[in-house]
C-alpha cells in the first residue's frame, strides 16, 4: 500500500510539472510548442511524455481539461450554497485566472498566430473556451431541473454569463488602456454581472439580490 501511495504521489508530481511546463511554453511558443520543449521544461524524457500522455494533441487536451475543471470548480459547491455565492465564486475565480500575466500572454501569443495555425487554433478553442461554456451549460441544466434557474437554453445562458463576467476587460488590456487590475475592482464588477444575470434567470426564490454598499461605478472599476 505504501509503495502504491508513493507511486501515486510521484505520478501526481510529474503530472503537475508537465502541465506547468505546457502552460509556461504556451505563453512563449503558442501553437509552435513541441514535445521536445515540454520534456526539457518538465525535466523528463520525450518517451515518458508519449507513453503517459500520448501525442502532443492528447497532452494539450489533458492540460485544457485540467484548466476547465479548475475554472469551474466553484460550480461543484454543495446544494445548500446560495446560488449567488456559487456564481460569484465562479466569476471571481475566472477573472483572477484570466488576469494572470502568463494567461494574458498566452492568449495574445495564440491569437497572433491563429491565422497561421487555423486547425490548431480551432482545437485550442474547442478544448478551452467552448469546453468551459459547455461545462457551465451542463451545470445550468441541472439548476434548471432543480428549479433554481428558470427554463431557457442553457448554452445561451452560459455564453451570456461568461460574456457578462468578462465585459470589456480583456479588450481594455489588449489595447493597453486602464482596466480592472485590482481584486476589489474585479469583485465589484463580478457582483454587478452576477446580480444582473440572476435578475434575468433566477427562479423567484433565488432572485433576491442584496443591496450594493457601493453604487458608484465607472468603466474601469
Amino acid at each position: 500500500m505504501q509503495t502504491s501511495d508513493a507511486n501515486t504521489r510521484t505520478n501526481d508530481a510529474r503530472d503537475q510539472r508537465v502541465f506547468d511546463a505546457v502552460r509556461e511554453l504556451l505563453a512563449i511558443q503558442g501553437m509552435r510548442l513541441s514535445m521536445d520543449a515540454v520534456a526539457a521544461q518538465a525535466g523528463c524524457s520525450k518517451q515518458t511524455l508519449y507513453s503517459r500522455y500520448g501525442c502532443k494533441r492528447d497532452l494539450l487536451r489533458k492540460a485544457m481539461q485540467l484548466h476547465v475543471s479548475t475554472a469551474t470548480s466553484a460550480l461543484s459547491a454543495c446544494r445548500e450554497t446560495p446560488l449567488r455565492q456559487i456564481l460569484l465564486d465562479f466569476a471571481l475565480g475566472y477573472l483572477e485566472h484570466r488576469n494572470q500575466p502568463r494567461n494574458r500572454q498566452t492568449s495574445q501569443v495564440i491569437g497572433a498566430s491563429a491565422h497561421e495555425f487555423r486547425e490548431e487554433a480551432r482545437f485550442m478553442y474547442q478544448g478551452s473556451a467552448e469546453a468551459l461554456r459547455d461545462h457551465v451549460a451542463e451545470w445550468m441544466r441541472t439548476e434548471i431541473a432543480d428549479g433554481r434557474l428558470i427554463h431557457d437554453d442553457p448554452h445561451f445562458m452560459a455564453e451570456l454569463l461568461i460574456s457578462m463576467i468578462c465585459g470589456q476587460e480583456f479588450e481594455r488590456q489588449r489595447f493597453h488602456v486602464p482596466h480592472r487590475e485590482h481584486a476589489r475592482q474585479r469583485r465589484q464588477w463580478a457582483e454587478f454581472a452576477i446580480d444582473s444575470f440572476l435578475r434575468a434567470f433566477a427562479a423567484p426564490a433565488e432572485a433576491a439580490v442584496p443591496p450594493n454598499k457601493n453604487n458608484t461605478r465607472s468603466s474601469s472599476r
